[in-house]
């Protein structure tokens, strides 16, 4: 498939669903990024990087509550993604749930992701 396709009709394969939603998630179009990135995630919900970029796309579009469950499934997949718990913390403080956001955002700092507001 050409670029021009690739950008027109939009991509038909997994890897290129990927390639597109980063390309969007760098334009700041977060929206259309996750929908290319829910399909991948429904087909391997076990995949933490599409797990993450699927996040972080939920947070920029303010889809707070669909980022939270993305999130919560990925830091109990692995435990030890500093920027998970980071990304979740953030995610519960823009939720107003200061108390919950704290461990993620101590854990973050502990594996090394900066928590600096």
């Amino acid at each position: 498939m050409s670029t021009l396709n690739w950008l027109v009709d939009g991509p038909s394969t997994p890897s290129e669903r990927w390639e597109r939603a980063g390309y969007l998630v760098e334009l700041g179009d977060h929206i259309a990024a996750a929908r290319e990135l829910e399909p991948l995630y429904a087909d391997d919900p076990g995949n933490a990087a599409v797990a993450l970029l699927l996040a972080r796309a939920y947070y920029h579009s303010a889809q707070l509550g669909r980022a939270e469950a993305t999130l919560r499934a990925l830091v109990a997949d692995v435990p030890s993604d500093g920027y998970a718990h980071l990304l979740l913390g953030r995610t519960l403080q823009r939720r107003s749930r200061h108390d919950e956001a704290a461990p993620h955002l101590r854990l973050a700092a502990a594996l090394g992701e900066a928590t600096a507001d």
